[in-house]
């Protein structure tokens, strides 16, 4: 193989700030060859599809690959059943497109993805386009942000503190295209570790580099 390409398909735009943590988990478990990364844009389609199947389907034919992370916020639900769904999806397709299940990758962040960003200060005053402000951030500690109720939330103040703009500069500011950034500021998410479910992500791409030969 000369490169790996995989596709990411998210429940939303802003999810694609996935992408380089995923590509340092490959990095990580011994993926050496060059990485080709794809977000499944599903927008464009005349009628975007809306079930799981179906978003499954199309991006595996418009985004070919090697392997598919398939993204699911757990919100309020439980990791098991997020992943169910994703299985369920799977077997819906079966026969339906050629592809091996085996190289499908559940992400599914506790509650949703934002929360493993809010792992690096100097990566949001980076992404907020003030590195070398001064104003103290707040960062919930690590061990907590499983427990978060709203990590986007929390993420977007935090990009609005570390911006510090005040008044109609502040309203003007777009902290919703700043997350990507985020992520892209950020060059080793080791300290997610700690976290389960991202433990989970990480020993199923382990089970996928290795079973593929890819290491």
């Amino acid at each position: 193989m000369k490169e790996l390409r995989y596709t990411l398909l998210t429940d939303g735009s802003s999810d694609r700030a996935l992408l380089p943590l995923l590509t340092w988990l490959l990095r990580e478990h011994g993926v050496n060859f060059p990485i080709q990364s794809e977000w499944a844009d599903l927008r464009r389609l005349p009628k975007p599809p809306k079930e799981l199947s179906e978003r499954i389907k199309w991006s595996i034919e418009l985004y070919p690959c090697d392997l598919l992370f398939v993204h699911r916020d757990a919100e309020t639900g439980s990791l098991a059943s997020r992943v169910e769904e994703i299985h369920k999806a799977l077997e819906q397709l079966a026969g339906a497109i050629h592809w091996n299940r085996d190289l499908t990758v559940c992400v599914i962040p506790i509650r949703m993805q934002e929360a493993w960003l809010l792992l690096n200060e100097a990566a949001i005053r980076s992404a907020a386009g003030n590195p070398n402000g001064r104003r103290p951030l707040e960062l919930p500690s690590i061990k907590d942000l499983e427990q978060l109720p709203n990590p986007k939330m929390v993420l977007f103040n935090l990009l609005r503190q570390a911006s510090e703009l005040y008044g109609r500069r502040l309203r003007s500011f777009r902290v919703s295209g700043r997350v990507q950034r985020v992520a892209e500021f950020i060059n080793d998410f080791v300290l997610l570790r700690a976290l389960s479910a991202f433990v989970a992500l990480e020993e199923e791409i382990e089970q996928v580099v290795r079973k593929q030969g890819w290491v």
